[in-house]
This record gives C-alpha cells, sequence and structure tokens, in this order.
C-alpha cells in the first residue's frame, strides 16, 4: 500500500463525523450519493448548503462555523476557487482534515494553509471511491 493510501485509510478509519460542504438535497448529484453511502459506512454526515434546512434527515448547516459538534472531515463539493476558504474556515474550526472531491484542487495557499496548521489535505479525489478499495 502507498503511503498516499496508507493515510487516507488512517483517515477513514478515525474519522467519524464528515462534514459536506455542498451537499446537494438532489439525489442524482454526486455529493448526495456520496453523502448518503458515507451515512450506511456508520459516519454522522452533516450537511452544509446555506440554500437547505435539511438534507439526507440531517439538519443543514450554512457554515462550518455554524455546525455545534466536533468535526473528524470536511468533504468539499465546491470549485476550487472556494477550497482556501473552507480549510480556513476547517482550520479555525480544529478540523484536523480537508478532503476535496474529483475535479476539486487546492492552490498553494490552502496547502501552506493546512501545512501550517498540522492539517491533513486530500485533494481531487473521491472519498466513496478510495473508502470501498481501502476499508472494505
Amino acid at each position: 500500500m502507498s503511503a498516499d493510501a496508507v493515510q487516507r485509510k488512517d483517515v477513514l478509519d478515525n474519522a467519524k463525523v464528515i462534514a459536506v460542504v455542498g451537499l446537494s438535497n438532489d439525489p442524482t448529484r454526486a455529493s448526495n450519493r456520496i453523502g448518503r453511502y458515507l451515512q450506511q459506512q456508520g459516519y454522522q454526515v452533516v450537511p452544509v448548503n446555506p440554500n437547505l434546512t435539511e438534507v439526507l434527515g440531517e439538519k443543514c448547516y450554512p457554515d462550518l462555523q455554524s455546525i455545534p459538534v466536533a468535526i473528524d472531515l470536511v468533504d468539499v463539493f465546491r470549485r476550487s476557487e472556494a477550497v482556501y476558504d473552507i480549510v480556513k474556515a476547517a482550520q479555525e474550526k480544529g478540523v484536523p482534515v480537508v478532503w476535496t472531491q474529483v475535479g476539486v484542487h487546492c492552490d498553494e495557499e490552502s496547502q501552506q494553509l493546512a501545512q501550517d496548521n498540522n492539517m491533513t489535505l486530500i485533494e481531487n479525489a473521491c472519498i466513496m471511491v478510495e473508502h470501498r478499495n481501502l476499508c472494505k
């Protein structure tokens, strides 16, 4: 197993509460399918979407700061341009891991912010695919 795979498996094994930023209530959207999959695997999924009040049977929050519980991992379904602000919000909330989905990239500032704050930043990888490959 590669070092990246070992790191990802460790992240997935230790996470309990996953905030999904950009979680849609549309069941045809990837964020919804993946959020549902994560719930089925036993994770507590906390939806983050300022336009919704509930997704997948869970209360939806407008931003990470509004979530009243500790978060182990932030899964990002937003454009790459939004990643820095999400990493910054995660850092301020003490979240140790930010994971961006396929096609979502982190700029140098995001990577530096994560590194400076001892955060794990996994980018451009589907958390569902990685979970199926590493945790079954």
